[in-house]
């Protein structure tokens, strides 16, 4: 049986990173795992999300994966190490290639970054930044009402754009030329957030640089899928499957089947 690549998210937003992984390396199997039901994960403590994200893992290894992708900016701050650590396979978050993408982009060397409390409370990006480029401004914001949007699928309505508006106001007045979408949530608002901040400013998003990282570490180890038949994925969510349905096969542009996976672990939900 193929070995697949896992993904995990709070909830859809790590479909982003699904996506751009589908389109670079077609022939490789990806379980996905969006936790919709505690979604999100941003307003909660750094300790919750750890052990959130350490139940997920242990819930993917069950399938034998190869590596471990956490597409969750707010899980990758607070618990990547501690993955690495524990499990024997590849491990990868979102925060680095993001920084990464920023620094070749910036030409003025301010670079805004948006994200959830739990992110931005963990200066990860501000840390990744200024460990490649210390001359880097950076500017951070946590924009706690946008998640709840894409969860809901409300990408382009005059609600949202309103939430993003006032989400954004303070960030439009500073002289940025790039700005990271700091949850992998926010690539679904990326024209209404493109249409707010204005065309000098680009937006970054984790997803392609994250997909070549990817690529780069299973080129390495001798684990790039070899087989010539295209992969089925499967796709897990702990909440509602109708809604997370609805808003992967829009997204991903292709029929997908959704199975719900209710813990049954005292105290977690």
């Amino acid at each position: 049986m193929q070995q697949a690549i896992a993904i995990l998210d709070s909830g859809v937003g790590g479909l982003t990173v699904a996506k751009e992984v589908m389109r670079q390396l077609p022939q490789e199997k990806i379980i996905y795992f969006g936790d919709t039901a505690r979604t999100p994960y941003g307003p909660r403590g750094a300790e919750e999300v750890a052990r959130f994200t350490h139940q997920i893992v242990d819930y993917l290894l069950q399938f034998g994966p190869k590596m471990i992708v956490i597409a969750c900016n707010t899980a990758t701050a607070v618990a990547l190490e501690e993955i690495r650590a524990r499990v024997p396979i590849p491990v990868i978050g979102v925060i680095h290639p993001g920084a990464r993408a920023a620094i070749k982009t910036t030409r003025n060397q301010m670079v805004g970054v948006i994200g959830t409390e739990g992110t931005i409370r963990s200066h990860a990006y501000e840390q990744a930044l200024r460990q490649i480029a210390p001359q880097i401004e950076v500017v951070s914001r946590a924009c706690p009402s946008l998640v709840p949007l894409v969860e809901k699928g409300e990408f382009r309505t005059e609600h949202t754009r309103h939430v993003v508006e006032e989400s954004l106001r303070e960030l439009r007045l500073i002289p940025m030329d790039c700005l990271i979408l700091g949850c992998t949530h926010y690539p679904f608002l990326t024209e209404v957030i493109g249409e707010v901040m204005g065309p000098e400013v680009t937006l970054i998003s984790s997803a392609e640089e994250t997909a070549r990282e990817i690529s780069t570490i299973l080129y390495h180890k001798g684990l790039l899928a070899s087989t010539g038949t295209m992969p089925v994925h499967q796709f897990f969510c702990s909440g509602d499957p109708r809604m997370f349905k609805s808003i992967a096969q829009t997204w991903l542009n292709e029929q997908i089947k959704v199975t719900p996976v209710v813990w049954r672990v005292p105290n977690i939900i």
